[in-house]
C-alpha cells in the first residue's frame, strides 16, 4: 500500500505540473525568486483551516464552475464543503461557496470507485456511504485552477481543473480491476435538501439531469450534461435507493457507470446550467475538443493575467503568498450565471435573458461592498459593470435592489442594502456600461419600501429595538444607504431627492447615546435606549441590536460622515481616546449565545468580521495618522498568515482577502462610494497597479520594513504630499506615490 501511493504521488506530480506553494518554506536562490510568477505563490489551502470556509477546487477568476472536493460533513466550518481538519473525501462536485457563513451547493457530486457498489441502500450518514475514501493532505495539491489528491480507499488519483462553464476530472485507475464512475445527486451537506433529482443515459459516453434542491437558495434548479472519454459499458441507475431497469432514474437518484477495464485514465467533462439540459450542452460546446491538459493550461493562463495586474516588491517571501493568494480569493467570487446564451433562471422560475454583458450570482454585498468591490474597480471594471447590471436585471423582477443572491435566489441574508454603494462607487469612479438612472430610480424604490425594517425607519427615523432585530447595524446601515443615494441624486441633478436622502442619513445620530458614547437601540414609542447595557455582550441574530457583533464593534459605522461622529464625541481627543481603547480592551465577549462570527480580536476589535475592517483608518480623521499606521500593521501582522489556519474568520466570498491586499499595497477605501482611499501602512517596497486604461500606479515605500512602519514623508508624482486621503481618479492617471517609512511616528505627516 505504501508504494502504491508513492507511485500515484509521483503521477500526480509528473502529469499535472504543479505549481502549489508549499507552507513556510523560503527560497534561498535568488535566481529562483526572481523566476517565480505571481501563480507561483497562490496557495489555495490557506483559509481550509480555521473558520476562514474556502474551498481548495478548480475554477477560473469569476467562473461558473467551482469543481473542489467535499468531505461529506455538515458544519459551519464546512460551509464550503470542505475542511482541512478532515480525513474523508466523499467525492467532487461542481458549485461550492466561498468563506461564507451558511453552508449550500456542492451540486452534482461524482467520484470513481474500483468495485461494484450498492447504492440502493445507502446510510443518510455521508461518511458512512460506500463510496468515500481516506485521503492524506501529503497526496493532495492545489494552484488556481488545478487540484489533485489521492484516494487511498480506491487507490485513485483524482486531477480537477475548470473553464468558465466547465468541469473537467481525471481518474486514473492505474492497476484496478474495476473502473466506474459514481454520480449521486441525493448527496446534500448542510442548509442543502434535494428534493427532485433526474439522470439519464443519453449516449454511449453522454448522460444529463437536473438537480432540483432547497435550502439557503429556497428554488435551486441545476441541470448538467456529462461526457465520458471512454463509452460506458454498463450503467446501474438507483431511484429512491432502488435499482430500475431502463437509461433514466426520476427522483432522488444517484448511478454507477463502468468503462472498459483495460484503460488507465478516464476524463469527465461536465457544463451545467440553471435553465435546462439543452442549456448545458450549448455550455458545453466551448469544450468539445478540449483535453483536461489544455483546459488546465488555459485556467493558468487566466489566473496568471489576473494575478498580474498586481506586482509586489518585498524580499520576504511569505508575505508574497498572503498576498497573491488573497488576490486569487478575492477574484474567485462573484459568479457566473448565464449560460453562453445568455439566459438564466430567476428565483420564480422566469428566464432571464442578458445582452452585452454576464449576469453573476453569489453577490454577498454586506461583506464585498467594504473592500472587494473597491478592489475589483482598479483590477477588473468590466465585472464590476456586469455585477451592476446584474443586480438591476434582480430589481426589474422583483421590485428591488438585492441584498445577498445565491444562484439567483434573493437570501434576505444580512443588514442594509449594500448593493446601493457597489452602483454609487462605481458611477463616480467613471466606470460605465450601466443606467445610471435606472440604478438611481432602482435605489430610490429599495429605500423607499416598508420592509426589512424601513416602514419603522421612515416613520421615526431609526429601527427601532421592539421592532426588529439587530435594529442598530440596520439604522447605522441605512443611513450609509441613503447618504449614498444622495450623491447620484446630486449628481444626476435631482434636489429634492438629494435633500430627502442626505437628511436621512443623518439617522446615525439618533442611536447615539452621549453618556455612554456607544450606538444603541431605542424603542419605538418615546425612544428610551434598551437596559440593561452592556458593550460586550453579543447575541447571535434574535433579541438583538446588533448584527454578529456587539457596541464596541458596530458604534463606529458611520463612513459618510465621520466628522459629524467625531463632534457626537466631543471633538478629536476623545474620538480617538474612546478608539484606541477599542483595541486596548480586554477580549471578553459576554453572552451565553454570542455570535460565533466575533473572531480574530485585538480588543474588542474584530477583525474576522466585517463591520471592523474599517475602524482602524478612523484615526486618520482624527489627526492621528499614526495611530492608523500602527493598528493597520498590528492587523497584518497578526489576522493573516500562510497555513490553512492563515485567515482569522470567514472569507465572504472574497473581502477578508480583499483587506488583505489593499492595506498591504498602503490604501484603504473606508467609504467605498466617495472615490477616495485612505493611506495606512504599506508592507511591501513597492506595490505596481496595472491599470485597464493602460496606466500603471506605483506605491512605493522607502525604507520599509517590520520595524519601519511609518510613514516620515510623501510624495505624489514627485510633489510633497502631506494628506491622508488619495483620490481613485489619481490612481487611474498613473504615477508614483512615494513614502518614506521610519520606526518612529512623524506627528506632522498627513494633517493638511
Amino acid at each position: 500500500m505504501i508504494l502504491d501511493k508513492k507511485y500515484c504521488c509521483l503521477l500526480i506530480i509528473t502529469q499535472f505540473v504543479f505549481f502549489a506553494c508549499k507552507q513556510h518554506e523560503k527560497d534561498t536562490s535568488h535566481n529562483l525568486e526572481q523566476s517565480k510568477t505571481p501563480l507561483a505563490y497562490v496557495d489555495p489551502f490557506i483559509g481550509t483551516g480555521g473558520h476562514g470556509h474556502t474551498y481548495p477546487g478548480a475554477t477560473v477568476p469569476f467562473g461558473m464552475i467551482q469543481l473542489s472536493p467535499d468531505n461529506g460533513t455538515s458544519g459551519w466550518d464546512w460551509s464550503s464543503g470542505y475542511h482541512f481538519s478532515d480525513s474523508i473525501i466523499a467525492g467532487f462536485s461542481h458549485l461550492h461557496l466561498s468563506g461564507t457563513g451558511i453552508g449550500d451547493l456542492s451540486d452534482i457530486l461524482f467520484t470513481p470507485a474500483t468495485k461494484s457498489l450498492d447504492l440502493a441502500n445507502m446510510p443518510k450518514e455521508n461518511k458512512l456511504k460506500p463510496y468515500v475514501s481516506s485521503f492524506s493532505h501529503l497526496n493532495e495539491k492545489a494552484t488556481p485552477g488545478l487540484y489533485s489528491v489521492y484516494l487511498e480507499d480506491s487507490k485513485v488519483a483524482v486531477g480537477l481543473t475548470a473553464t468558465e462553464r466547465v468541469g473537467f476530472q481525471k481518474y486514473d485507475y492505474k492497476q484496478a480491476k474495476v473502473k466506474s464512475v459514481v454520480l449521486d445527486l441525493a448527496f446534500a451537506v448542510n442548509w442543502d435538501t434535494p428534493i427532485n433529482t433526474s439522470i439519464k443515459v443519453e449516449d454511449s459516453v453522454t448522460i444529463s439531469g437536473y438537480r432540483h434542491s432547497k435550502g439557503w437558495a429556497k428554488n435551486q434548479k441545476v441541470f448538467f450534461v456529462s461526457k465520458f472519454s471512454s463509452p460506458i459499458k454498463d450503467a446501474k441507475l438507483y431511484t429512491k435507493q432502488e435499482l430500475v431497469e431502463n437509461s433514466m432514474a426520476d427522483g432522488i437518484s444517484a448511478a454507477q457507470f463502468f468503462f472498459d477495464t483495460t484503460l488507465d485514465t478516464l476524463e469527465v467533462k461536465t457544463a451545467i446550467s440553471s435553465v435546462s439540459v439543452a442549456n448545458a450542452k450549448l455550455n458545453l460546446e466551448s469544450a468539445a475538443n478540449v483535453t483536461f491538459e489544455e483546459a488546465q493550461k488555459t485556467a493558468q493562463k487566466e489566473w496568471e493575467q489576473a494575478l498580474s495586474k498586481i506586482q509586489v516588491t518585498t524580499a520576504v517571501d511569505s508575505l508574497k503568498t498572503i498576498f497573491y493568494s488573497a488576490l486569487y480569493h478575492s477574484q474567485v467570487a462573484p459568479v457566473l450565471f448565464s449560460d453562453s446564451n445568455g439566459q438564466f433562471r430567476f428565483s420564480n422560475d422566469s428566464i432571464g435573458s442578458a445582452k452585452n454583458f454576464k449576469v453573476y450570482s453569489t453577490l454577498s454585498l454586506w461583506d464585498t461592498f467594504r473592500a472587494e468591490q473597491p478592489l475589483l474597480t482598479l483590477v477588473n471594471p468590466t465585472v464590476v459593470s456586469d455585477i451592476i447590471n446584474s443586480m438591476l436585471v434582480y430589481y426589474k423582477q422583483s421590485g428591488s435592489l438585492p441584498v445577498w443572491t445565491l444562484y439567483g435566489n434573493e437570501t434576505d441574508t444580512m443588514t442594509g442594502y449594500h448593493s446601493i454603494p457597489v452602483i454609487v462607487e462605481a458611477y463616480f469612479k467613471g466606470i460605465q456600461g450601466f443606467d445610471a438612472e435606472l440604478a438611481f430610480e432602482a435605489m430610490k424604490q429599495t429605500m423607499m419600501q416598508d420592509k426589512r425594517g424601513l416602514k419603522y425607519f421612515k416613520e421615526v427615523g431609526y429601527v427601532p429595538f421592539d421592532k426588529v432585530d439587530e435594529n442598530v447595524t440596520y439604522t447605522l446601515e441605512y443611513a450609509y444607504n441613503d447618504w449614498c443615494v444622495a450623491q447620484l441624486a446630486k449628481a444626476l441633478k435631482k434636489e429634492a431627492d438629494y435633500q430627502y436622502f442626505i437628511e436621512r442619513s443623518n439617522a446615525y445620530k439618533k442611536v447615539f447615546d452621549a453618556e455612554t458614547r456607544f450606538m444603541r437601540g431605542r424603542s419605538y414609542d418615546g425612544g428610551q435606549f434598551r437596559t440593561p447595557f452592556d458593550p460586550k455582550y453579543s447575541k447571535h441574530m434574535e433579541n438583538t441590536d446588533y448584527t454578529e457583533g456587539n457596541a464596541w464593534q458596530h458604534s463606529w459605522f458611520v463612513p459618510h460622515d465621520v466628522n459629524g461622529l467625531i463632534e457626537l464625541h466631543g471633538g478629536k481627543t476623545s474620538f480617538s481616546e474612546m478608539l484606541e481603547q477599542l483595541f486596548t480592551e480586554s477580549s471578553e465577549i459576554t453572552g451565553e449565545e454570542a455570535s460565533n462570527d466575533i473572531t480574530g480580536l485585538i480588543g474588542q476589535y474584530a477583525h474576522g468580521n466585517e463591520p471592523s475592517h474599517h475602524i482602524a483608518y478612523l484615526f486618520n480623521k482624527a489627526g492621528k495618522p499614526w495611530k492608523t499606521q500602527f493598528w493597520v500593521d498590528s492587523i497584518l501582522q497578526t489576522q493573516y498568515n500562510t497555513t490553512p489556519n492563515g485567515l482569522s474568520g470567514n472569507e465572504d466570498a472574497g473581502q477578508m482577502s480583499a483587506w488583505y491586499v489593499l492595506s498591504a499595497m498602503g490604501i484603504y477605501p473606508m467609504n467605498p462610494a466617495s472615490g477616495t482611499y485612505e493611506i495606512g501602512r504599506p508592507l511591501f517596497a513597492k506595490s505596481e497597479i496595472k491599470l485597464p486604461g493602460g496606466n500603471t500606479f506605483s506605491i512605493v515605500a522607502e525604507q520599509v520594513s517590520k520595524e519601519n512602519k511609518y510613514i516620515q514623508s510623501a510624495t505624489l508624482n514627485g510633489q510633497p504630499f502631506n494628506t491622508t486621503t488619495l483620490e481613485h481618479k489619481t490612481i487611474l492617471a498613473g504615477g508614483t506615490l512615494t513614502l518614506i517609512m521610519g520606526p518612529e511616528p512623524n506627528y506632522k505627516w498627513g494633517l493638511d
